[in-house]
């Protein structure tokens, strides 16, 4: 069972990058939101279209409170959890099966 161990090790260790690189991603678009950034510059086009099928949900579900934007920071708790529960369970099942 060892190679569904190291199988599932190596799941979790590409999830957790990808979550982590996705975090950054947010941060980046978060970032550039407080400048007024050309809509038409191809760093701002890739934020947005990368970041904005998770940020759109969590913005209609929250709103605007108090003129601000929380879906970032709500993506990004939701990130840190998974990272926490998700793949630190993956990583205890393989831990298991060595």
């Amino acid at each position: 069972m060892f190679v569904g161990g190291n199988i599932l090790q190596a799941v979790a260790t590409v999830l957790d990058t990808v979550l982590w690189l996705y975090m950054w991603v947010i941060i980046a678009r978060a970032l550039i939101s407080w400048v007024n950034p050309d809509p038409w510059n191809p760093i701002v086009q890739f934020l947005t279209r990368a970041t904005e099928p998770v940020l759109a949900p969590i913005r209609r579900w929250v709103g605007w409170r108090m003129g601000i934007d929380l879906s970032p920071i709500i993506a990004i708790l939701a990130i840190t959890f998974l990272q926490l529960a998700l793949v630190q369970t993956l990583r205890d099942i393989a831990v298991r099966l060595n």
